[in-house]
């Protein structure tokens, strides 16, 4: 019996349901407790050595301004050299250990996290601006990650044994996956525990060491995973826990001659910043870095005259205003078809209308954006959107102590508008009108990214069209363009959307191992 068949078979974790009493008042509870810690000064992490510095990242609630989640220990570049120098000496022990050692790692991380998952949750609440549900699911997700890429570098593992490579009379030939030695780990902001876990769990796994540079808006919450990795046992020195800025420290990571990979998920901008720097080879450098990169989208979703509107105009304001818009797969265009594009329009203001704006604490639907830089680039497209369509709701500043901002309409929007071309990151809706659905999908492809994407319609030979004509890494039918799946919906995008590395899926170790073919003669 192989070792993947003694566990059990990868699942899903169950989201939490807040309509519950039980489970609504366990939030509230996990969020009291978090918030009797907050402010705590937060180290960084070197091996097993703890390390407070007098440089700190503040860290603030984005609901509510008064509220200090954490400060944390900032990094410079000589700790970052240390950190370096601690990762190298410990690959040298933890390539060695055993996939399926380094899997139960993983797994003990599961469980605790899975124990606690509204302890994890809460603190998402506070630090990004969460409500109840997305920071579940964020939390589920992180789960999720520990569980399948356990199980993935088992697989992989066994593979080595038994791949069926052509046989060769008189030879013994084997394939193996071995680890690649020291990678950046740089997790965005919007998914801080799931998205962090995952790229930090896979490289892991995969029997690479990693230096951890967190999002300097959510560190608390990935210093939350760091201890619980420590909690299990990770040896030290296998995952360095190292918040800095990203033009200190981010780019003397990037470009130094030891760094073997760099794992980004975030902006284009950031992410050909960070190509283009791993490109170059430093002196003392004998490899092309590999780089990992999910950034932007500009994600749509479709809808014909077939479509059941009601469900496609409940599916465009969930993607399009779902933790405020900040997710890469947001649903932030909209293209329908002229001869519903009225009705639909219609529902989708009435939808809009009915979100409450609030504290995420209260678990309102619409919370703050992450930060203030944010919050003014937004503002700063919604005046653009007046003049490049018509606004239908929304279009301002909201109420709160913290970055509030309304969720915002835009209809009878030019495909070439830049509020249909640029990524906002925020609670903006444009949408735009097409002839027919052909239209409406060469609208929605008229973008330099290419990340999700939705089709809505009941006519089999036009999703069967879709299907093939939609050019993005995920692409749905008759559903939301967000809540990708690990283990059902492999994560990645075309275009500028970064490098598709189809996060939660079979393809996604790969690209932290390098096959290596042995041939004996017998």
């Amino acid at each position: 019996m192989s070792t993947t068949a003694k566990l059990e078979a990868f699942r899903n974790e169950p989201f939490t349901d807040f309509r519950q009493e039980p489970a609504r008042q366990a939030m509230e509870a996990a969020i009291a407790q978090v918030k009797s810690e907050l402010g705590r000064e937060i180290p960084l992490q070197i091996g097993g050595e703890k390390i407070f510095t007098e440089a700190k990242i503040r860290s603030i609630n984005p609901g509510n301004l008064n509220e200090t989640i954490g400060h944390v220990s900032k990094a410079d570049q000589k700790l970052a050299e240390k950190a370096m120098q601690t990762a190298l000496t410990a690959f040298e022990s933890w390539k060695k250990v055993p996939p399926y050692e380094r899997a139960q790692y993983l797994l003990k991380a599961a469980k605790l996290m899975t124990e606690r998952k509204h302890e994890f949750s809460a603190l998402m609440v506070l630090e990004s601006g969460k409500n109840y549900a997305e920071a579940d699911a964020d939390t589920a997700e992180a789960i999720d990650f520990l569980n399948f890429y356990a199980r993935e570098m088992i697989r992989l593992s066994e593979i080595n044994e038994t791949m069926p490579l052509t046989p060769v009379p008189g030879e013994q030939n084997r394939l193996t996956y071995i680890p690649l030695g020291v990678g950046v780990i740089i997790p965005p902001w919007n998914f801080p525990l799931a998205i962090c876990v995952g790229m930090t769990s896979a490289a892991i796994v995969a029997g690479n060491t990693v230096l951890l540079k967190p999002a300097s808006n959510t560190p608390v919450i990935a210093y939350k995973f760091a201890a619980l990795m420590e909690e299990v046992g990770l040896p030290a020195g296998v995952l360095n826990f190292i918040p800095g800025s990203g033009s200190e420290v981010g780019d003397y990571l990037t470009t130094h001659p030891k760094t073997r990979f760099i794992s980004f998920t975030g902006s284009k901008e950031v992410g050909l910043r960070i190509s283009k720097l791993a490109a170059d080879t430093a002196p003392g450098q004998i490899w092309i870095k590999r780089v990992v990169a999910e950034m932007g989208g500009k994600d749509g979703i479709v809808v014909d005259e077939t479509a059941d509107l009601d469900a496609a105009a409940q599916a465009i304001v969930t993607s399009a205003f779902g933790f405020q818009g900040q997710k890469c797969s947001a649903g932030s265009r909209a293209f329908i078809v002229a001869s519903v594009y009225d009705e639909v329009v219609e529902k989708v203001v009435s939808l809009t209308k009915q979100l409450e704006i609030g504290l995420p604490e209260h678990n309102k639907a619409v919370g703050p954006v992450i930060d203030e830089a944010s919050y003014r680039k937004i503002l700063d497209y919604i005046e653009i959107g007046k003049q490049e369509g018509q606004l239908l709701t929304g279009g301002g500043k909201a109420e709160g102590n913290g970055y509030y901002i309304q969720p915002t309409v835009f209809a009878g929007v030019d495909g070439k508008a830049r509020i249909m071309q640029e990524e906002i990151f925020g609670p903006v809706l444009a949408i735009g009108k097409a002839k027919d659905w052909r239209e409406a999908i060469a609208l929605y492809n008229n973008t330099e990214f290419g990340l999700t994407g939705s089709f809505f319609s009941r006519d089999e030979d036009r999703i069967s069209e879709a299907l093939e004509t939609m050019h993005c890494g995920n692409l749905y039918v008759n559903r939301k363009c967000t809540g990708a799946l690990v283990g059902a919906h492999p994560f990645g995008g075309f275009n500028m959307s970064g490098t598709d590395s189809k996060a939660g899926g079979y393809d996604y170790l790969l690209l932290f191992t390098q096959a290596k073919l042995t041939s004996r003669k017998l």
